[in-house]
């Protein structure tokens, strides 16, 4: 749907009169209103009155530096996309615009075509964002994040760190508790950065012998020791120009985690009986369920190597921290599995939707997937029932049909067909709601789209 050119707002601020000129002209075809300003303070009121989706700025000006003006707009609004310019790129100054809420961080003079794309980008983003609640299928592709789903204000956080700081990342800490979606995380992260053509190498720490982390990570030469017949590289050597993914990190034993530092610190490894070390240039993400300074206390976990890997730490949330993308991810996961078994699933009854609701997930989305995964191997029709939900979760479907929401069902006949209960309760969820549908959806826990399906379905005005 076309935007007018008033819809989309953005403030340049830079004390060079000539950067201004540049922006202005670099977007003067793109339907997005630019209004400029030399000044940071007046900059500051242009976007407290004008409210922009994306704000240009400078980081060094007088009066004012880029990072104060940055705090003070993500103060105003978290939600504005602050993309940082300057002619004096460090990683260090990077890091620390994206931790204060940066978007971006272009180096000057930007580049016209990398401006246009950015903004671009952004405008498409907003525009997805405002078309999430039109379909299912359109709210599914609109959620999906480089193979994460998720609408949820957790989950978007998430993708906007990601995003964020794929770009600049040496190392990165992922934390969170199994199931959660760390290495899809990681593969974002690589997927997004300037890396991404380069190889992407798994190393699971919890799965590696003690006694050979050292080989299995920086490699041998013939004779090292007993059984060393050749050469072989390591995982870092392998993943040069790319990116390590040493997942379960707080699994490492202590003297390789000293030896992983100074890989860390010097960017270069030795081969286990060389003598020589190699220059090496991978990226390292490390993910861990653990609290690693808990870990550290106990002297499991090095102290110096927590803080050169956290650096940038994001954490992964449970799903019971994001149960509004439940339906979601339900829906996600059936659509994959129905095409991976060739059948025409339509969705859940509403009794497995109430039992699949009231489940703590202690698994997580994992669990979630497994459990799907197995329903729509077991399901004969178009929905899944409790009866093909896993053994262990059938307790918690006990008067299911009667729950779906405080007061709602109590007055139904068990000897009634599901058909005849669902037009009941979508009766009585209507009738407490004194019409409204977008309430009776509510009551129910189902979508307001899904309640008009259902109506029509039942033929109910």
């Amino acid at each position: 749907m076309a935007q007018s050119k008033s819809h989309f707002k953005l403030v340049a601020i830079d004390d060079t009169p000539e950067s201004l000129e540049l922006i202005t002209e670099a977007l003067a075809e793109d339907p997005i209103q630019v209004f400029t300003s030399t000044d940071p303070e007046d900059g500051l009121e242009i976007v407290f009155h004008e409210h922009p989706q994306i704000v240009l700025l400078d980081l060094v000006m007088p009066k004012l530096g880029g990072m104060e003006v940055l705090e003070r707009i993500v103060e105003f609004d978290p939600g504005i996309e602050v993309i940082l310019m300057t002619a004096h790129y460090s990683t260090e100054s990077a890091v620390e615009a994206i931790k204060k809420g940066a978007s971006d961080y272009f180096n000057k003079p930007v580049s016209i075509s990398l401006l246009r794309d950015r903004v671009r980008k952004l405008m498409d983003e907003a525009r997805q964002r405002q078309r999430t609640h039109e379909l299912d299928d359109e709210l599914l592709s609109a959620s999906q994040f480089e193979g994460m789903v998720g609408r949820s204000p957790v989950m978007w956080d998430l993708f906007a760190r990601i995003r964020r700081v794929a770009p600049h990342f040496r190392t990165v800490l992922l934390t969170g508790a199994t199931g959660t979606g760390k290495e899809l995380a990681a593969r974002a992260l690589h997927q997004l950065s300037p890396v991404s053509g380069g190889r992407y190498v798994v190393c699971n720490c919890s799965a590696v012998v003690e006694t050979l982390f050292e080989s299995e990570l920086f490699g041998y030469v013939k004779g090292a020791f007993t059984g060393a017949n050749q050469d072989k590289m390591g995982l870092f050597e392998y993943a040069h120009n790319g990116t390590l993914f040493l997942d379960e990190i707080g699994d490492m034993p202590m003297n390789t985690q000293a030896k992983l530092l100074r890989v860390l610190q010097n960017q270069e490894v030795q081969r286990v009986g060389s003598l020589s070390p190699r220059k090496v240039d991978a990226r390292v993400i490390a993910a861990t369920n653990h609290d690693l300074k808990a870990l550290i206390t106990q002297n499991r976990f090095r102290e110096d190597l927590y803080y050169r890997l956290s650096m940038v730490e994001i954490r992964t949330p449970r799903l019971a921290e994001r149960k509004e993308d439940l339906a979601l991810l339900e829906h996600y996961f059936i659509r994959k599995f129905a095409e991976q078994y060739q059948k025409s699933i339509q969705g859940l009854t509403q009794r497995a939707q109430i039992v699949l609701a009231r489940y703590s997930w202690p698994g997580n989305v994992r669990e979630l997937e497994n459990v799907l995964g197995s329903a729509c191997m077991m399901v004969m029709g178009e929905m899944i029932d409790v009866a093909d939900l896993p053994e262990n979760m059938r307790p918690h479907a006990l008067d299911a049909s009667a729950a779906v929401a405080p007061g709602v069902g109590a007055e139904l006949d068990k000897d009634l067909s599901l058909e005849e209960q669902e037009r009941l309760l979508l009766i009585s969820a209507l009738e407490r709601s004194g019409g409204n549908q977008s309430q009776a959806a509510r009551l129910l826990r189902i979508s307001r789209d899904r309640m008009r399906y259902k109506m029509s379905k039942h033929n109910l005005k």
